[in-house]
């Protein structure tokens, strides 16, 4: 499959708001989720534990969302018969299911794992991670979809006939089934 560079940039740009969406709100979910972990922290004193950690650990956030992001936009087209709205946030849950795992080994290994919280210890942290990468997989998705509107060749399902405002479906889709 040949890369489209319009569709990448795109797919990165994506990605990258996605993820400062996700550092934009971890002030608030460390509170809901009462864990500390912090992904900007991970990143930035993975660096460097100088002054400049924050923003040394954002800009590495948002460049590990721009890359999802540009993979995303290429591979979330043969996503053949998954909803269009689901992709992104089914795609960062995986991502999330597959690596949580490692989380264990990476504080092992950190060079500032005094300073950080457990991470690969408790439920708390995996609901906060799955939290922030279904909200990033959802800001993605539809991002991208706005930005790479789908080939012509894709069909795109219109749940609206099925949905109403209120909810709870159609009246007029209960009636002929």
């Amino acid at each position: 499959m040949p890369l489209d560079a319009t569709r990448t940039l795109n797919g990165a740009l994506a990605g990258a708001a996605a993820s400062g969406v996700w550092a934009a709100q971890q002030p608030l979910d460390k509170r809901v989720f009462g864990c500390g972990y912090d992904d900007v922290e991970l990143l930035g004193k993975a660096v460097t534990r100088g002054p400049l950690w924050p923003l040394v650990g954002l800009g590495l956030h948002l460049g590990n969302g721009a890359v999802f992001g540009a993979v995303y936009a290429n591979v979330a087209p043969s996503a053949g018969r998954v909803p269009s709205p689901a992709r992104g946030p089914l795609a960062a849950l995986a991502e999330h299911v597959a690596t949580w795992p490692t989380a264990r080994l990476a504080m092992r290994i950190h060079p500032a794992r005094a300073e950080l919280p457990p991470i690969g210890d408790g439920s708390r942290a995996f609901w906060q991670v799955a939290w922030r990468h279904a909200l990033f997989g959802f800001v993605l998705g539809e991002l991208e979809r706005r930005l790479n509107p789908p080939d012509e060749e894709e069909v795109e399902i219109d749940f609206t006939a099925v949905i109403s405002s209120n909810g709870h479906g159609s009246l007029d889709h209960a009636v002929k089934a």
